[in-house]
């Protein structure tokens, strides 16, 4: 079993930053890709950027490629993501999500999920 919590969202102006945080309990963290997914208002929930257990593969959905860096602590069960050049659109619940079976970039392919930290860039 796998519990994730996120923190570090909150409110800021467009151009601005965030880095959200992740933490994992359970032995599994370092064996797993971990990836983040947002949802925004009215929308789906969207793939945003993966890692692989070892961080040697690394993904970003377009729209965020350039601005936002994904990044992992095995040492201290913690997923991150810098948000940077932050814009309204960015606005979202983020959802950070372990232990995939599948396609990486795919939210069904992941069995275990935070509760989400919301995000909101004022314009």
């Amino acid at each position: 079993q796998v519990q994730l919590v996120e923190s570090g969202g909150g409110l800021v102006q467009a151009g601005g930053s965030l880095r959200l945080s992740c933490t994992a309990s359970g032995r599994t963290f370092s064996a797993s890709s971990m990836a983040w997914f947002r949802q925004g208002p009215g929308k789906e929930r969207e793939f945003v950027a993966y890692m692989t257990s070892d961080g040697r593969i690394i993904r970003y959905t377009d729209s965020v490629k350039g601005r936002f860096t994904i990044s992992r602590d095995n040492a201290k069960n913690i997923l991150y993501l810098l948000m940077d050049i932050l814009r309204p659109e960015d606005t979202a619940v983020y959802y950070c999500a372990a232990d995939p079976s599948g396609i990486l970039s795919n939210a069904a392919a992941y069995k275990y999920w935070g509760q989400g930290t919301q995000v909101t860039v004022s314009s």
